[in-house]
């Protein structure tokens, strides 16, 4: 009899179980090289699929059964010859369809054929309980499992948690990789066999590392920034040079808004992967404004590369708004290979969110983890780092410590305002064993800190001086230019509609009211008015901080955390080229309410006020690196992180290696926001709601749908909200999507200034 692994393809051709067995063996394996973990990989291959020799399931390719667990038979096989070796195998097996599950002696006897009907009575249901006769078959057709592993599988049970579980996530990644890219081929073959989907283009760091020197040298050639400014360019730029030639490891990058680190960041990455072997650089932000300005910088600068198809690929995008700022010259065909490209990270020079990357760090799902295995032996740039939640900071320093240690992976941290994450360096040895000790990259002799002052910083006088949202526009009133951030949405409408009424001119307002594309047309505007010295003065949320290139004059910035205030003051006098320091001036709003968008936001806004009270508005100086440092101690000893004995319902789920729980509790986000289409472009608007009403939602449908999208907390099903929302289906199913919504209100209800509006009675949609 023929053992088949899938049905047959368009050209009618089988997939025989064997051949799908042996390719993803060495796939994975392949794939696991770069942490030399190829035994295990292998094993997990050849076994993955090992009940698919069961009749029931042979039958189920038939049509003639469903329900049925293929995958269980070869995770028990595994622990059974393997013993403690085999446990992260049998563990990456189980999960390569559902998802990982649970590290622990009761997770792994849950994989026991014996009695499984009985703790299984709702299903699915076993192909075949016998996994000795299951492997004989597989034994018959050729398969040769390795007759030992040889990797130290017991502290996959007793090591630290986030070591032990990383490690289990990337041979989990290697695997689900493999099997993806096989039946992939399969399906897209033909009668002369598979047809694999084309690799994306190699890094080649030395010379991208030219192509890139030679647009840095255009760029100071042509900058319109001071002397000053640009001759503190160029030697961030020698040091980043310099650092490059360290080993690989943990590394911070502390340099100012304005420094040129970004340039500087990849100039340090292809320099350090030419000199050390590494083999792509995957660049994470926060924010999807500064994600597309990112790589539309790291296109420029590598333009000039010299094979057109390998250029047009070489910087992949991958995030929720990544179709609408892929370079389209390519055409329909490159866009769908960059989607390819975009599913496992296939890429030179990854762009992605820190949403992305630290969420696929901690996932248990194979689409979420499927990445995971091209970031070892890679340099990884985490920029604007400040923006990491407190409450995931150990974790993520743990799991990001043990993929240098382990992976090869060479970690930077970048930010102006750079936390003190060494002082947790106990509580991350506690779960990973290697602590987090990184390397400055710019030395203390640059200066950077002194030399980028171009802002002076006046603190309000007293915390009973408050400014009306009247008073405060008659001071906005008396500038050419100005920025002014709050800290809330009602509060920037307020504000925004007291300046309106006085008819102030060049007027705008940004926040996450307005969809992406309003947002970046909007900026767009206020770059245009701020070159062209016109007047012009714009109200936003912080929204606009961490990485948002504008330069204004003067900044107004509404009471909050020290390293908020600091990111507002970047975009002041950014290029220094004004006569006299930059204005900055932080306000307390003169506002019943609530003040701040969250806790942890207003913790940070009440340590900065107890370290002015404490130090005095002389000695609270953003450019002085010793004040973030004290601001992050009393931040974490206000929050509790790092201290032994410390809990949450994270660090809980670590404890228990319970993957699932992981995934559910560790999110950048919070998943308590729907999307919601909103008529802001109508012409788009309607192309979108006829497509969906047609199609129901799609893939490609969302890619189109995002940069129209605004998010709101999800509603109760009873609120006032719900009324003026459709429900997306999906597919032809029909099925609730449960987080994408056309927008049914009032054509009014989208404002061309400040986005989508609500009526009094519904106070949530502006919070």
């Amino acid at each position: 009899m023929s053992y088949l692994a899938h049905s047959a393809n368009d050209a009618d051709q089988p997939h025989p179980l064997a051949d799908h067995l042996q390719a993803v063996a060495e796939l994975a394996a392949d794939f696991a090289a770069a942490w030399g973990g190829e035994p295990e990989a292998r094993i997990a291959g050849l076994l993955h699929d090992l009940g698919k020799y069961g009749d029931l399931f042979q039958r189920r390719l038939k049509g003639l059964e469903r329900g049925i667990d293929h995958w269980t038979p070869g995770a028990w096989e595994a622990l059974v010859r393997y013993r403690s070796e085999g446990i992260a195998p049998a563990l990456a097996i189980q999960g390569h369809h559902r998802g990982l599950r649970r590290a622990t002696e009761d997770g792994l006897r849950e994989m026991d054929p014996h009695g499984w009907d009985e703790r299984h009575p709702e299903g699915p249901r076993l192909s075949d309980d016998n996994t000795e006769g299951l492997l004989g078959r597989g034994l018959s057709e050729g398969l040769e499992p390795d007759a030992e592993i040889g990797a130290g599988g017991a502290s996959v049970l007793s090591g630290p948690d986030a070591a032990a579980m990383l490690g289990i996530r990337m041979l989990f990644s290697a695997l689900v990789d493999a099997d993806f890219l096989n039946t992939e081929g399969h399906f897209g073959g033909d009668a002369h066999g598979l047809r694999y989907r084309e690799s994306g283009p190699a890094l080649e760091p030395q010379r991208a590392s030219q192509v890139l020197a030679d647009h840095l040298q255009r760029l100071a050639a042509s900058s319109p920034a001071t002397p000053e400014v640009n001759e503190m360019r160029a030697q961030l730029l020698a040091a980043c040079l310099a650092a490059s030639e360290r080993p690989p490891g943990l590394f911070t990058l502390t340099a100012p808004t304005g420094s040129g680190k970004t340039l500087a960041l990849l100039a340090f990455a292809l320099r350090h992967a030419a000199l050390h072997g590494l083999r792509r650089v995957v660049v994470v932000i926060p924010y999807l404004t500064i994600v597309e300005q990112t790589v539309k910088v790291y296109r420029e600068a590598l333009a000039d590369w010299p094979d057109d198809q390998a250029r047009l690929l070489y910087v992949l995008e991958d995030h929720s708004l990544a179709s609408a700022g892929r370079d389209s010259s390519g055409g329909d065909e490159q866009d769908a290979r960059a989607r390819l490209l975009a599913e496992n990270w296939d890429a030179p020079v990854v762009v992605t969110t820190s949403v992305q990357m630290l969420e696929s760090l901690f996932a248990n799902r194979p689409g979420a983890c499927r990445k995971l295995h091209r970031v070892a032996r890679s340099v990884v740039l985490f920029d604007e780092v400040q923006t990491l939640p407190t409450r995931l900071a150990v974790p993520t320093l743990a799991a990001l410590s043990h993929l240098s240690a382990r992976y090869g992976t060479t970690v930077v941290f970048s930010t102006a305002t750079q936390p003190a994450f060494g002082r947790l360096d106990e509580a991350v040895r506690r779960h990973c064993g290697s602590g987090w000790r990184p390397q400055e990259i710019a030395p203390a002799t640059l200066g950077l800190s002194e030399r980028s002052r171009r802002t002076v910083v006046h603190w309000p006088d007293d915390s009973l001086n408050r400014l009306s949202w009247r008073a405060l526009a008659d001071r906005l009133a008396e500038c050419p230019q100005a920025l002014c951030i709050v800290n809330l949405k009602r509060h920037a409408l307020a504000l925004f509609g007291e300046l309106r009424h006085r008819g102030q001119p060049g007027l705008f307002h940004l926040s996450t009211s307005m969809c992406p594309a309003h947002r970046s047309a909007t900026l767009s505007k206020v770059r245009e008015r701020l070159e062209a010295r016109e007047s012009c003065v714009l109200v936003s949320t912080q929204c606009v901080e961490a990485g948002v290139d504008v330069d204004f004059p003067e900044v107004f910035r509404a009471w909050g955390p020290l390293d908020a205030i600091a990111q507002a003051a970047g975009r002041c006098n950014r290029n220094g080229r004004l006569p006299a320091m930059g204005a900055v001036h932080v306000f307390l709003p003169d506002e019943p309410g609530r003040a701040y968008p969250d806790g942890a936001y207003e913790q940070g806004a009440d340590v900065t006020g107890a370290l002015l009270r404490e130090r005095g508005a002389a000695g609270l100086d953003i450019h002085d690196p010793e004040v973030y440092e004290a601001y992050y101690r009393d931040l974490y000893g206000v929050r509790g992180v790092g201290e032994r004995g410390q809990r949450s319902p994270l660090l809980e789920a670590l404890a228990r290696r319970d993957f699932a729980e992981v995934a559910r509790e560790y999110r950048i986000i919070p998943q308590n926001a729907i999307n919601v289409v909103v008529p802001y472009d109508m012409e788009a608007f309607a192309a979108l709601d006829k497509e969906v009403e047609r199609t129901g939602l799609t893939r490609e449908w969302v890619l189109r749908a995002r940069p129209h999208t605004v998010s709101l907390f999800r509603p109760q099903r009873e609120g006032l909200i719900t009324g003026l929302l459709e429900e997306v289906t999906v597919g032809r199913r029909c099925e609730p999507s449960g987080d994408w919504f056309i927008y049914r209100g009032e054509e009014g209800d989208y404002s061309q200034e400040t986005g989508l509006s609500a009526p009094s009675t519904m106070p949530l949609w502006h919070s």
